[in-house]
């Protein structure tokens, strides 16, 4: 589907970024075809971004990925302005940042953008409450507001009771609260966030992973989330972008890039995520081999079975609901005593929806005799998924 301009609420246009002398030479050879290696050679300038073009989505996540050196922080800043593109325009709901004043870049730092750092950023002589509520302090706004501001906000981090506590004496994970909570406090639009969890502990990653999520979707608040670790992108991310050598190499969806990947290098890349936990039933979904209508014959669904050399046979009635399972035992047994489908079919089966996530089927395939039949909310038959479906989407 295509993005509307009310949709996006940032965006990277042709952006470049280049350090060290003779950029307009090195500028040269890069649009001449050169890579980087070739240009810090012929002309000692460092090329860390060219011609990135990005979409923040409004009220996401959007996750940057990349090994060391890919260029997803030098990008993360440009958003800001804290590095300045050489090339190219950043624009927050189409107003160029690049062509701010002073007083207008100062303002978008302070109201529309804010920051939240690996290395936390903390002011240690200041408790909890005077961190989260420094930049309220410095925007003027009285101290009985701001600090009530502050409290609902480390109330929301899960904070409370520690508004007086020196931050030198918090945990790793609770000084990350902090920061994250002064972040908020100043209501940004939206938030960037360099590797905010990769200093922590796994458990306590996990923890603070869940917990953003859970605020993310409170107040719908755009995050801009820079990782190295493929799983926590796909956890986090509603849109994943892949860098590499300071360029995209793809974005999209944590399910699209595990279907679809660009090129051998997102392959490889995505490769050791879970996919089962971002790829939907309806990627693995297949049409049955044979199905089979209720008012039907038992005669004609033996039929079936051994045509297509099945031990079973979904049924299903004039309007494709689903009916049910019917086994070669059962329409053997109904054969012999003259009985209809509808008599001995297995109503009680397990039934997914095509939006549901593959990790999610894995318990119930464990313990079907038979596929799973996958339905739509009117419980009209779209597809099956097999057990051989899903162990092929583990690799």
């Amino acid at each position: 589907m295509t993005k509307t301009k009310t949709d996006i609420i940032l965006r990277m246009e042709h952006v470049a970024k280049l350090y060290g002398p003779n950029q307009k030479e090195a500028t040269k050879l890069m649009l001449e075809g050169a890579d980087k290696a070739e240009v810090y050679r012929k002309c000692g300038c460092t090329v860390a971004l060219w011609d990135v073009n990005l979409q923040i989505p409004r009220g996401k996540v959007f996750v940057i990925i990349g090994l060391s050196g890919s260029g997803k922080s030098t990008a993360v800043r440009c958003f800001n302005q804290l590095t300045v593109p050489t090339l190219g325009n950043v624009f927050f709901e189409e107003q160029n940042v690049g062509e701010m004043n002073r007083k207008e870049l100062r303002e978008y730092r302070r109201s529309k953008i804010s920051m939240v750092f690996q290395s936390f950023g903390l002011m240690n002589h200041r408790d909890v409450l005077g961190n989260v509520s420094y930049g309220l302090e410095i925007k003027g706004v009285p101290q009985e507001e701001r600090e009530q501001r502050a409290q609902e906000i480390i109330s929301m981090v899960g904070l409370e009771g520690w508004e007086h506590q020196s931050c030198q004496e918090l945990s790793g994970g609770m000084r990350q609260r902090v920061g994250i909570a002064r972040a908020l406090a100043n209501d940004p639009e939206v938030l960037l966030m360099d590797e905010p969890f990769s200093a922590l502990d796994p458990l306590v990653r996990q923890d603070m992973q869940f917990e953003l999520l859970q605020i993310q979707r409170k107040l719908k608040k755009t995050i801009i989330f820079i990782t190295h670790d493929i799983d926590e992108a796909f956890k986090m991310g509603d849109e994943v972008c892949i860098m590499k050598g300071g360029q995209v190499v793809q974005t999209g969806t944590p399910e699209e890039l595990s279907i679809n990947p660009a090129n051998e290098y997102v392959r490889n890349f995505i490769g050791f995520a879970d996919k089962t936990k971002v790829v939907s039933v309806r990627s693995i979904m297949i049409t049955p081999t044979s199905i089979v209508r209720v008012q039907e014959s038992v005669d004609q669904a033996i039929r079936e079975m051994r045509r297509n050399n099945l031990s079973s046979v979904v049924v299903i009635d004039d309007d494709l609901h689903l009916a049910g399972i019917l086994s070669i035992k059962e329409a053997l047994a109904a054969w012999k005593n003259n009985l209809p489908i509808e008599q001995v079919l297995q109503t009680n089966i397990p039934t997914v929806s095509p939006d549901a996530l593959i990790s999610d089927v894995v318990p119930l395939a464990s313990e079907a005799a038979y596929p799973i039949a996958v339905t739509n909310q009117a419980n009209v038959l779209l597809g099956i998924v097999t057990k051989a479906g899903i162990l092929a989407s583990f690799v």
